[in-house]
């Protein structure tokens, strides 16, 4: 149910459901986090990319068919396995890059949404139709009003709606929209330019990010001069800097002082 390809440090992770708009059952959320922990550990790989098969969905969101029959207990477990999956994502040191082909609707919103970067095919339509089906929209949906507001993340959990791609980046869902045929093509140049970049510098970045969801703001601006100065336990700074004066590009193999 997955297809990975790996080239020149960029791993994309293809959902290979496409018959049932790829979306998440039990097995397949076992092996993208199994997939996901795996390449977070590689050091080889700098950008991971996620996005679905065929021309129709990214991930049409949780087959409803692996949740009908849930108890309570079997519900929390379902859920807690759906919420490591996606903090794989959130805790990989790799940046991931969400490359949305098609319908990206609940669980589908909540894994974009997990992601560091979201490009968007001009077809794609986004919802979080939870409420449609007698549940809540739960787990990483709790980074919706963090992403976009509490506003349009309300809008979008209550009424169970969807948007389209031109919407989506309005409300800063997505940082580009592009042509359909474009999309894979221009999310991969996107993994390349992040390739150009101090590796270590931007591991630290996502880390500080993630501090800033969570920190208050004077706690946010301390670990940020934490991640200054961790960032010159390497020698990347050096020699970025140095290249910039000397008018060359840098070479980052990571030296340590």
């Amino acid at each position: 149910m997955l297809i990975l390809q790996e080239k020149k440090h960029i791993l994309t992770i293809t959902i290979n459901r496409p018959a049932a708009l790829n979306t998440l059952n039990q097995d397949l959320i076992f092996q993208l986090t199994t997939a996901l922990n795996k390449a977070s550990q590689n050091p080889d790989l700098r950008v991971i990319i996620i996005t679905g098969a065929g021309d129709r969905a990214f991930i049409g969101g949780v087959d409803v068919r692996a949740m009908k029959d849930l108890d309570p207990a079997g519900a929390e477990k379902f859920i807690t396995d759906l919420h490591k999956c996606f903090l794989a994502i959130r805790q990989s040191p790799k940046i991931v890059i969400a490359s949305i082909n098609g319908y990206a609707l609940g669980g589908g919103l909540e894994l974009a949404a997990s992601c560091d970067l979201r490009l968007s095919s001009e077809r794609a339509q986004f919802g979080m139709p939870e409420v449609k089906v007698g549940i809540p929209s739960v787990i990483e949906s709790a980074l919706l009003p963090r992403l976009i507001g509490l506003g349009p993340a309300a809008e979008l959990v209550y009424t169970g709606q969807m948007i389209d791609a031109q919407e989506a980046w309005r409300i800063g869902l997505v940082n580009k929209v592009v042509p359909h045929q474009e999309l894979a093509t221009t999310t991969y140049q996107l993994a390349k330019q992040l390739l150009l970049n101090a590796p270590t510098a931007l591991i630290i970045q996502k880390k500080l990010i993630a501090q800033w969801l969570e920190l208050p703001l004077s706690q946010g601006i301390e670990a940020g001069i934490n991640a200054f100065k961790e960032s010159y336990k390497t020698g990347e700074p050096r020699e970025g800097m140095e290249a910039f004066l000397e008018k060359r590009k840098p070479s980052y193999a990571i030296k340590e002082d």
